[in-house]
């Protein structure tokens, strides 16, 4: 957290970019590269820019490593949003929400996404599954007003919404817009995409922006169609910079209290977050490529039988997607290794120990010319899990396989 400030005080005091510039907006306050498109459709009414996007999967997913449960299921990964904005006076309000239909499209306690863990269902943790989102995933006003030639604030407050922490959602960036499957390091980086109760503040320059979030850190519970208020106790800073049109880089910190479920009857545990990612995206003709690499770091301290248990877990995710033939062909990718606690992955004998796991994908999306403002898809992708010794007797080898099929279909 104190590196985040210092950098953020360094740009403040330098400003170092003069040019004006209006790097690509993604979730929440964070940024993609402003070279990536914008995808959805788009409608002028009077002073008011209206825009909307969704995508719908419909799909079959198979995982092959889950020894004691079913591993395959049929549902539908989706999200809708709508946004709004006008200039008011100097500055430019937005109103934002974003909605999924997942808490009654995906069964039980989440789709099959082996490694994965976080948040609970059925009054324990999740582990080899992919929680659904909530229905209101955003409910945001956010305002923007110049205070020099060089210089804006921007202010950002949600019932639903994202805090200055992490790299944009993965729903949200152009690197894994064709990729329905979360990655297994979703709770080292941008875990809190969806927090009930966000207020944001920073100033930028023409190519950065230094922001800091009080918010509700306490992940949602299984009830998965209300809002969940409480209070406002964890913090977090993001420094953003865009050095060119192509390139968007963030780092990041948080204290978030309260976040985790603890283990068995332990009360919930605070996390200390840290991330850092580069974004980039390359326009070509007939498509455009996109990539990110991203790091995050917990820092949790878990009460366990006999005392405490302080650890550290860390994440790396590299992901890539590759839109050719004017988009009606994408390629997309992704590699990840994490540090697993046992106890996120109940593997209970072996409470102390962290395992690291990785995970590879690779998948492909087809679609078809647009019907009524709607472009419909059909893809597939493959996935290999890789474990350590001492948990491949739980996943049936050191190396799992998994598939997925799916149809979708984007507005625009």
């Amino acid at each position: 957290m104190r590196t985040v400030i210092a950098i953020a005080m360094l740009l403040l005091a330098t400003e170092v970019f003069a040019q004006p510039h209006d790097p690509g907006e993604s979730s929440g306050t964070a940024w993609q590269p402003a070279a990536a498109p914008m995808t959805g459709r788009h409608l002028q009414a009077g002073s008011w820019l209206l825009m909307g996007d969704a995508s719908v999967f419909a799909q079959f997913l198979y995982e092959s490593g889950e020894v004691h449960r079913t591993s395959h299921q049929a549902g539908s990964i989706n999200w809708f949003m709508g946004m709004a904005r006008r200039p008011v006076g100097r500055g430019r309000l937005g109103l934002r929400a974003m909605l999924s239909a997942e808490p009654w499209t995906i069964a039980g306690c989440g789709y099959p996404n082996l490694l994965a863990t976080g948040e609970t269902c059925d009054g324990d943790t999740i582990h080899d599954r992919q929680h659904p989102h909530e229905a209101f995933m955003e409910l945001a006003v956010d305002y923007t007003r110049p205070i020099s030639d060089r210089l804006r604030v921007h202010a950002y407050l949600a019932l639903a919404g994202e805090p200055a922490l992490g790299p944009p959602g993965f729903s949200h960036r152009a690197s894994a817009r064709p990729n329905p499957i979360a990655p297994i390091g979703h709770h080292w980086l941008d875990a809190t995409h969806v927090a009930f109760g966000v207020v944001t503040a920073g100033v930028s320059g023409s190519r950065w922006r230094a922001e800091g979030s009080l918010f509700n850190g306490r992940e949602p519970d299984e009830s998965r169609a209300g809002l969940e208020f409480g209070a406002w106790n964890s913090v977090a800073a993001r420094v953003s910079m865009a050095p060119t049109d192509r390139w968007s880089l963030q780092v990041s910190a948080g204290h978030l209290l309260e976040a985790e479920a603890g283990l068995g009857s332990q009360p919930r545990q605070d996390v200390e977050r840290a991330t850092a990612s580069v974004s980039y995206y390359r326009p070509m003709a007939g498509g455009g490529v996109a990539a990110l690499v991203a790091y995050g770091v917990n820092h949790e301290i878990s009460a366990v039988p006999g005392g405490l248990l302080d650890q550290s877990t860390h994440a790396v995710l590299a992901e890539a997607s590759w839109a050719l033939s004017g988009g009606r062909h994408e390629v997309f990718g992704r590699f990840e290794i994490v540090g697993k606690p046992a106890h996120d992955l109940h593997v209970h004998e072996y409470i102390t120990n962290i395992f690291t796991v990785g995970k590879a994908q690779v998948g492909f999306l087809r679609q078809w010319p647009a019907i009524k403002g709607w472009t419909p898809g059909f893809g597939a992708h493959v996935n290999l899990s890789f474990l350590p010794p001492l948990l491949a007797p739980r996943y049936n080898g050191r190396i799992a396989p998994g598939v997925g099929v799916f149809a979708n279909l984007r507005a625009g």
